[in-house]
C-alpha cells in the first residue's frame, strides 16, 4: 500500500531537525507537570508530552492518573502556549483525549503488537486531523510496525510519524532496549515521506546514555527526538532513571551536531561503487561456501557423520578471528558474522530438513531480495544481528 502522506508540524515548530517532544514519563501531580512544562518551556522547546494512561509491563507499578491529568495538560497549554501529546492504547482513551484538545497522539510498543487494539483507535480517529505517531511494537517485527500505519492510513489518517524506541529483549546488557537500527532505517526506505523520532530514553533506559543515543539518530537522519523530562527524575513515579532535568535536557540537545543531510554525494559516487562491487563478490563467495557446504552435509549424511563437529567449529572461529583482528577487524565481529553463516548452513546442507523450514530460516536473514529486470541482477540485504 502506497500512502500518501501530509505534514505533521503544527503552527509556529521550527522544522529543522531535531524536532524536540520533551516531558515526564508519567503526568503525577498537577505542581509537577507545570514545574516541568515551564522548565521545558523556558528552553524554546514547543511540544509537551505526559504519559495519562500507562500500560505497564506487571501489575502494581504506577498506571497513570487517568483523564483527570488531561485538564493539567490544557493548563500546560494556556500557561506556556507548547503543543500536549499524550498516549492512547483503547478507543476511550482516543475520544478524552480529543475532548481535552490533545494535539499530538501516540500509540505506544505495547499497543502496537495488537492490531485489533490498533484496528480500535483507527476507527475512533476517522474523521479526525491530528497527528499520530506510532512506536514500533516491543518484538522486531517491521511488518507489524508497518500494519499500524496502514491501519491508521485506512481510516483517514494522513499525518503519521514513527517512534523508534527500541526492541525488548531476555539478554539485557547495555541498553533497556536493543536499538537494532537496521529496522527503522529499513522503514525509512520502504516509506521514505514518513517522519522517524528516536525515544533515548526508552532505548537507553538509563540517564547517560541518553546524549550519544540522541547524536546517534541525528547522524542516522532521525528527524526528532522524544526525550522524557522531569523537574525532579530521582522522585518519579515511573522509569526514574530515564528522565532527566529540563536543563540537562537543554544541555543534551546543545551539544548535537547536526549535518546536512542534503550534502551532495557526487564525492562519495566511486567510493559507493566499489563498495557495491565489493558485496557483489562477497555475496558471490558466500553463494560458493553454500555450496560446498551441502555437498559436505550430503557427505556426512552419507557416511553417517555428526552434521556438527565441535573441534572443526572451534577451529575456524579461532583461525577466523586472528586473521580478522590482523585485517583491523573486531574478533567479536568476526565471530558473529561466522556464527550466523554457521547457523544458516547447518540447516541448508541438512537433506532432513524440510524445504519450508529451510525457506523460513533464510527469510529471517534475509530483509529481502531485489531483481533487477533491466541488469538482471540480483540483491540481498542480509540482516547479522
Amino acid at each position: 500500500m502506497e500512502m500518501e502522506l501530509e505534514s505533521i508540524m503544527l503552527p509556529g515548530i521550527d522544522p529543522q531537525r531535531p524536532i524536540v517532544i520533551a516531558g515526564p514519563c508519567s503526568a503525577e501531580t498537577e505542581e509537577q507537570v507545570m514545574e516541568t512544562a515551564k522548565g521545558i518551556a523556558d528552553k524554546g522547546i514547543k511540544l509537551f508530552r505526559a504519559g495519562i494512561w500507562k500500560p505497564r509491563t506487571k501489575p502494581g507499578g504506577f498506571e497513570g492518573i487517568g483523564a483527570e491529568g488531561l485538564q493539567w495538560l490544557k493548563r500546560v497549554k494556556k500557561e506556556t502556549g507548547m503543543y500536549v501529546a499524550t498516549e492512547v492504547a483503547t478507543k476511550d482513551h482516543v475520544f478524552e483525549a480529543l475532548k481535552a484538545g490533545i494535539d499530538v497522539l501516540w500509540i505506544g510498543a505495547r499497543t502496537t503488537v495488537n492490531p485489533f487494539a490498533v484496528q480500535e483507535i483507527a476507527d475512533a480517529l476517522k474523521g479526525v486531523d491530528v497527528p499520530v505517531l506510532i512506536k514500533n511494537p516491543v518484538n522486531p517485527d517491521l511488518e507489524l510496525w508497518i500494519g499500524a500505519f496502514q491501519r491508521l492510513y485506512g481510516a483517514g489518517i494522513r499525518r503519521l510519524g514513527a517512534i523508534h524506541r527500541g526492541f525488548s529483549s531476555y539478554d539485557k546488557k547495555m541498553y533497556r532496549n536493543l536499538p537494532l537500527w537496521h529496522i527503522p532505517i529499513e522503514l525509512r526506505r520502504r516509506m521514505p515521506n514518513l517522519p522517524i523520532f528516536c525515544d533515548p530514553s526508552h532505548i537507553g533506559g538509563k540517564r547517560e546514555l541518553i546524549a550519544p543515543l540522541c547524536q546517534q539518530a541525528m547522524d542516522l537522519s532521525f528527524d526528532g527526538l522524544i526525550i522524557e523530562s522531569h523537574c525532579n527524575p530521582d522522585c518519579a513515579w515511573s522509569d526514574a532513571s530515564q528522565q532527566i532535568t529540563p536543563d540537562v535536557l537543554d544541555y543534551v540537545l546543545n551539544l548535537l551536531v547536526i549535518r546536512d543531510s542534503n550534502q551532495t554525494t557526487e564525492n562519495l559516487a566511486e567510493l559507493r561503487r566499489q563498495i557495491d562491487g565489493i558485496d557483489e563478490q562477497l555475496l558471490e563467495l558466500l553463494a560458493k561456501r553454500m555450496r560446498i557446504s551441502r555437498e559436505i552435509g550430503v557427505y556426512k549424511k552419507e557416511h553417517n557423520m555428526p552434521i556438527l563437529q565441535s573441534p572443526r567449529y572451534s577451529e575456524i572461529l579461532e583461525k577466523r578471528s586472528n586473521m580478522g583482528e590482523q585485517m583491523d577487524l573486531s574478533t567479536d565481529f568476526v565471530k558473529e558474522i561466522l556464527k550466523e553463516i554457521r547457523s544458516v548452513a547447518d540447516v541448508l546442507k541438512n537433506p532432513d530438513v524440510g524445504y519450508e523450514e529451510k525457506g523460513n530460516l533464510i527469510r529471517s536473514v534475509v530483509e529481502q531480495i531485489i531483481y533487477d529486470k533491466e541488469s538482471g541482477k540480483m540483491s540481498f540485504d542480509i540482516i547479522i544481528s
